[in-house]
């Protein structure tokens, strides 16, 4: 507690001295937003040049709404404009909308073709190609071995095997 206690005097006075200085800074800030707001305006905006006359005030008046009512005419006229060419889109979806009912598309399905008829196809009726892959294959015989079931088969079938072990142990 080595620090003193402020008096409650002293403390009210350098209250009171604050909000005196403060109340100075807010009636400055008040007074410069005034004058910027004054140069402002004269920068940005001219000031109005209206007659000095009651009857050039009138008249100034009326040709303002003149102008007024011209642009209102045309504003009208071009929203008729809108509000037509908007139905006439309506109408046209509609009509999309009703054409895409009617035609619908087939259910595609498969067909088979030969390859005769494939290559007419994408070649057109002129060019006549024919294929016939099957003469061009060659035939095979197929050798039918005689199977025999006798009891003294079993040694012939040995002599075969055994040609065969020795067609095997030559190659290695």
């Amino acid at each position: 507690m080595s620090e003193k206690k402020m008096t409650s005097t002293r403390r009210y006075n350098l209250k009171s001295l604050l909000l005196s200085i403060a109340a100075g800074l807010l009636e400055a800030e008040s007074k410069q937003l005034v004058v910027d707001k004054e140069n402002y305006m004269n920068e940005h905006c001219p000031p109005l040049d209206l007659p000095g006359s009651t009857q050039e005030l009138q008249d100034y008046i009326k040709k303002l709404h003149q102008n007024i009512d011209k642009i209102d005419e045309e504003r009208y006229d071009l929203e008729a404009k809108v509000i037509k060419t908007n139905k006439e889109i309506d109408d046209l979806k509609i009509k999309v909308q009703d054409l895409k009912g009617k035609f619908k598309k087939p259910v595609l399905r498969k067909v088979r073709m030969s390859a005769d008829q494939m290559l007419q196809a994408l070649l057109g009726s002129k060019h006549k190609v024919s294929l016939d892959l099957r003469a061009n294959l060659k035939q095979v015989k197929k050798e039918v071995k005689e199977e025999t079931t006798e009891v003294g088969d079993w040694r012939k079938n040995i002599e075969d095997r055994s040609d065969r072990k020795k067609m095997f142990e030559s190659e290695a």
